[in-house]
């Protein structure tokens, strides 16, 4: 269905020629588990802050970058980490992960300081960089490509519901052992998945070729001042100095990463790929949805804990039933993405999470679970649509021989989509709350009490309970306060995810192939069909 190079442009490691389906299915296993591990990791720390605040006197800022530079890190070492894979082997590069994983993850729990912590996640992001091109480069290549598609939406599957896997593990182990249980099961996992990696064949390029390092050192640290800067917008805003600036050079130096790959007879990424509609299709796609993901669970995971009152692991019970839809739509999207094609799958998934934002928009305080259930269940399937397709769009438009970068691509426009949801949610709900909540604490109020209730939903709670009968208008008003202004963000998410659909879809070729884009295509074709 998707657009493909020439079979001759895309060489087959011959040690993989001869796998039996048992082996495939063992690697699909490793691969499987390898991104759980990754993406599990992303979300964890999230249930553990306010033990790690008591243990450790981080501050807000030092809380932040515990579970920030994890992915940081990773965005920035994906494409780099992705062509060493396809340069010297796809299992070595993992099996070097998983080492540095694992023993990153086991430190902060002899070091932990608040600057030791931040260092230890940073380090893991190095090993995390290395696995998660590895687990879906591997993959690919030991699949024929008539099979290729149906093992890659069991992978989509198994990272699209990692964040959930993350947050029902980490408040399992929190509702029993301290904090660091969560640092020794990730290393245990690392440790365990290393051994069982050793029992799986490699792949590489068949004709090496020299790295590209420059291109490595430009797109690296691109990433690197972008994310940076993304991740910087819910504290300091918009319009912050060092925000503007971070972003500027950080897409400035991707810019130049591209007209420099342009010139280079073996680059990093050959950019000519951003051509061809199906792999622009798929990264903008990812993008996108990984935004509206991420800018979702930001949102819907304070409103359950701090309007709903529910714990780290009843939170993770009840964004559960996001796993369904997804697992089942992307074990089938080998099914149904030929029928309907990348233009209607783009489309009909964009949409659908859209349309979730917009049943968000009129929920009250007094509302309960079902008022977010029903979002929640649309934007899953929206979801479950994209996942699979999106990543066979990128994988299946590349050579084998750059399927680590491929890969690469597809895992780095997740994470910066990621950064760029959270981003939106933050600063749009820290902006509202402010706004909407200001005019309306009585102005009797001491300045420290009103400079905290305005600084976050949280913040107000906790000064609410030290305040007696004062303290029950604060929190009401807070609240109220907090669903305005998360109503308001589903909204402009909504909007940017609706546009989105229809942009990224009018450029998306349809089951013919042919696009929507210009208008004079559209009549040429017409013409040429009479």
């Amino acid at each position: 269905m998707v657009d493909t190079l020439a079979e001759s442009e895309r060489p087959t490691d011959p040690t993989l020629a001869g796998l039996s389906a048992r082996s495939r299915a063992w690697t699909l296993l490793i691969a499987c588990l390898g991104v759980l591990l990754v993406i599990s990791s992303m979300v964890a720390l999230n249930t553990a802050l306010p033990d790690l605040a008591v243990a450790t006197s981080a501050t807000q800022a030092q809380l932040t970058w515990i579970v920030d530079c994890y992915t940081l890190v990773l965005a920035c070492l994906l494409l780099p980490a992705g062509a060493l894979g396809d340069r010297y082997g796809r299992r070595g590069a993992l099996l070097f992960g998983l080492v540095v994983f694992a023993v990153a993850s086991v430190a902060p729990v002899f070091w932990s300081e608040p600057l030791q912590l931040i260092i230890g996640r940073a380090a893991a992001g190095v090993g995390a960089a290395f696995v998660m091109p590895a687990t879906l480069s591997l993959l690919t290549t030991a699949y024929p490509k008539d099979q290729r598609n149906k093992a890659v939406g069991i992978w989509a599957g198994a990272a699209g519901s990692g964040a959930v896997v993350g947050m029902l593990g980490s408040g399992g182990l929190l509702h029993f052992f301290e904090w660091q249980s969560i640092f020794w099961a990730f290393a245990a996992a690392g440790a365990l998945l290393f051994l069982l990696t050793l029992t799986i064949s490699t792949s590489k390029e068949s004709v090496p070729r020299p790295l590209d390092w420059i291109g490595a050192v430009l797109i690296g640290g691109g990433l690197a001042i972008l994310v940076f800067g993304i991740l910087e917008i819910p504290t300091l805003g918009w319009s912050d100095g060092l925000v503007i600036g971070s972003m500027v050079a950080g897409v400035g130096l991707c810019v130049a990463f591209g007209i420099f790959e342009l010139r280079q007879r073996h680059p990093l990424l050959d950019v000519r790929l951003f051509s061809n509609p199906t792999f622009a299709t798929g990264a903008a796609a990812i993008t996108v949805f990984f935004l509206a993901n991420f800018g979702f669970f930001y949102i819907v995971m304070q409103y359950m804990q701090l309007i709903l009152g529910y714990s780290p692991i009843k939170t993770a019970f009840a964004v559960a039933p996001l796993i369904g839809p997804v697992l089942v739509l992307s074990t089938t999207a080998f099914w149904f993405l030929p029928l309907l094609g990348l233009r209607l799958v783009v489309f009909s998934g964009l949409g659908l999470i859209s349309i979730g934002f917009l049943m968000m928009g009129g929920i009250a305080v007094a509302d309960g679970y079902s008022a977010i259930a029903w979002p929640m269940l649309v934007m899953s399937f929206g979801i479950g649509l994209l996942t699979a397709p999106m990543t066979s769009a990128i994988i299946n438009t590349a050579p084998d021989d750059k399927q680590g970068v491929a890969s690469a691509v597809n895992d780095t426009t997740r994470e910066v989509g990621a950064a760029l949801g959270i981003a939106l949610a933050g600063s749009l709900l820290a902006a509202q709350y402010t706004d909407l909540l200001a005019p309306r604490l009585p102005e009797q109020l001491p300045e420290p009490v009103r400079q905290a209730a305005l600084g976050s939903l949280g913040q107000a709670l906790e000064v609410s309970a030290k305040l007696g009968p004062q303290g029950a208008q604060i929190a009401e008003l807070s609240k109220a306060a907090f669903v305005e202004a998360m109503n308001s963000s589903t909204f402009g998410l909504a909007v940017i995810v609706g546009v989105s659909a229809v942009l990224i879809g009018l450029w998306a070729p349809g089951r013919d192939e042919r696009q929507l884009r210009p208008l004079r295509t559209l009549r040429s074709t017409g013409r040429h069909r009479a």
